[in-house]
């Protein structure tokens, strides 16, 4: 079995490319092969106008990149860690001070990275990608361990870099959530291969207006609200449902807690109306399904 088959990928320059895929999909390998970790077994591979070879090195002093976990050498400071990041890609010393304050790391500077909380040893990889000021940055699941407010704020800095510095950014991610509303364009990988190119307004379209509801027995709830169509018309509840929260079509939230409290579930909360793209299976099997009629997969 290819990890990656066939696989003809074109990222403009100046955008935000999302790489989506389920776990496994091949993602991890295309991005080793971009940066020259691994050799493909056939084609090429080109960045910034480069051809890559395992060894090559020269174009890493304009490339940033985090690939699968964050990683950091352990008995060394935040601070160290950076500088050694900075001697490595030949950056100005005042680097290291202003991507410490960039990625809000200034509290633990000084701190040995062994000891650092999953979520800030993510920002100290970040702050390494990011401190040479690149002209491409490759992120592999950058979002991993971060809070939701630091998700927030590296999608904002990476919009940052894109639209005021012309960066181009290569992100990818197995949740379709995460990079919906930052990419200009997504590639959907499956099995090893690109099933489809979405761009903005394309993946906008695919959105749906749903009631996000937490429940004592989630699975007993979306059953219910399926039987009930009267009361609301439930779309991919089950394919939403995380934790003790399930998302519905949207409906009136008012016969929603009746239908729950008629049945003695409880703990019923409305906890928000959001706007949301359809799950990742979703997308792919979609995505699976044009490129059946087109012809096939390339």
């Amino acid at each position: 079995m290819l990890a990656v088959d066939a696989l003809d990928l074109d990222v403009r320059r100046g955008e935000i490319y999302g790489f989506l895929g389920r776990n496994g999909a091949g993602k991890t390998t295309t991005i080793r092969m971009l940066l020259g970790l691994i050799r493909p077994t056939g084609g090429q591979v080109e960045v910034l106008g480069r051809r890559v070879q395992p060894g090559t090195t020269i174009s890493f002093a304009r490339v940033g990149y985090l690939v699968e976990t964050a990683t950091a050498y352990p008995n060394l400071t935040v601070r160290e860690n950076l500088d050694i990041q900075r001697r490595l890609t030949r950056a100005p010393r005042a680097a290291v001070a202003e991507v410490i304050e960039l990625m809000r790391l200034d509290g633990l500077a000084d701190r040995r990275a062994r000891v650092l909380s999953l979520g800030n040893k993510q920002r100290l990889s970040l702050a390494r990608a990011l401190l040479h000021r690149p002209e491409l940055l490759i992120l592999d699941e950058p979002a991993n361990a971060l809070d939701p407010a630091g998700i927030v704020e590296v999608r904002e800095l990476l919009r940052s870099r894109a639209s005021e510095q012309g960066v181009t950014v290569f992100v990818s991610s197995h949740i379709l959530t995460e990079i919906a509303h930052l990419v200009d364009r997504i590639g959907i990988m499956h099995e090893g291969r690109l099933l489809e190119e979405l761009d903005r307004d394309q993946l906008r379209a695919k959105e749906r207006l749903y009631v996000e509801v937490g429940a004592s027995e989630p699975e007993r709830a979306a059953a219910l609200l399926a039987e009930l169509v009267v009361v609301i018309a439930l779309g991919a509840a089950n394919d939403l449902k995380h934790s003790n929260k399930i998302a519905v079509n949207f409906g009136d939230p008012a016969s929603i807690g009746r239908v729950f409290l008629s049945n003695h579930l409880l703990a019923f909360e409305v906890i928000s109306i959001v706007l949301l793209v359809a799950a990742i299976g979703g997308v792919i099997l979609g995505a699976q399904r044009r490129r059946e009629r087109s012809g096939g997969i390339r």
